[in-house]
């Protein structure tokens, strides 16, 4: 399984470790991500989830059905 946010798209960026003598090294910035189950009353049912804290934050200011809305608009949730 990717890491991958389910409603936003966010996934792993790349960088480099820049040490004091300025050698660099690729590194990996990987995504804040959890596991977690929404409740959609409209579709009176439970879905499980992998969103990162920024799509938490979005779900509890939005409300997770508005928030599958623009998901689907973009095409990231079918």
């Amino acid at each position: 399984m990717s890491k991958v946010c389910e409603l936003t798209g966010k996934r792993a960026m790349f960088g480099n470790n820049v040490s004091f003598s300025v050698n660099k090294t690729r590194r990996r910035f990987d995504v804040n991500l959890s596991k977690k189950r929404f409740y959609i009353p409209e579709e009176d049912r439970w879905i499980t989830l992998k969103v990162s804290t920024r799509a938490l934050k979005s779900i509890n200011k939005k409300g997770i059905s508005a928030v599958l809305k623009e998901a689907r608009a973009k095409g990231l949730v079918k």
